[in-house]
């Protein structure tokens, strides 16, 4: 799966096809590359938060302490797991709405593909300064968009049209899980479970 990487940012309806022609499973390999792949930015962000922490505005570099840090970079793990492989199922479930009935596989590997600009670009969380990471975020955020548009009609086999509608209803249940994420993440914050930072 990681030959499909370059692939998909030279050429990505042509490697789209090569994808959909070449059938993944639920196993080792697609299994294996988003456990790889997720695993990027919480390990980053676990270090840029204990060594080098996080500079917000004028304020001095805030560091969180290894124990709180190790808690958030599992927990986002987990959350980025989770967040792909029901994206998957999602798409698998709409497909009968858009007439596009496809392995459940084909449409988890739709949903790692569509994510991975977000995997790789999480390396930046190991730097402290919060502007970087929003400069490059916002581009890969977009090529993950684009990806998604372009992925849809060739994985689902279904027409420019109807690839479009289907693209915005996931990218739309997307944005709803993202909102939902930050709630949780509010509450359980405002409930005790805030990070503990290092003095």
């Amino acid at each position: 799966m990681l030959s499909h990487l370059f692939g998909l940012f030279v050429n990505p309806k042509a490697e789209w096809e090569v994808i959909r022609d070449n059938p993944c499973r639920i196993g080792s390999g697609l299994c294996a590359y988003v456990f790889v792949l997720a695993a990027i930015p919480p390990i980053s962000g676990y270090i840029g938060t204990t060594m080098f922490g996080w500079e917000i505005g004028a304020r001095e570099a805030v560091k969180l302490s290894h124990e709180s840090a190790m808690v958030i970079a599992i927990a986002y793990y987990l959350v980025m797991l989770v967040g792909v492989f029901t994206m998957g199922f999602m798409i698998h479930w709409m497909g009968k709405t858009y007439d596009a009935e496809q392995p459940l596989a084909r449409c988890i590997t739709l949903a790692t593909y569509v994510a991975t600009p977000m995997f790789l670009i999480g390396v930046f969380e190991m730097l402290p300064i919060l502007w970087i990471n929003f400069l490059v975020g916002l581009p890969a955020l977009a090529y993950s968009v684009y990806l998604l548009y372009t992925g849809v009609p060739i994985m689902m086999e279904v027409s420019a049209e109807r690839g479009f509608l289907f693209s915005s209803a996931v990218l739309a249940v997307g944005l709803v899980a993202l909102v939902c994420m930050m709630v949780a993440t509010a509450i359980l914050w405002g409930s005790g479970f805030a990070p503990q930072f290092v003095d």
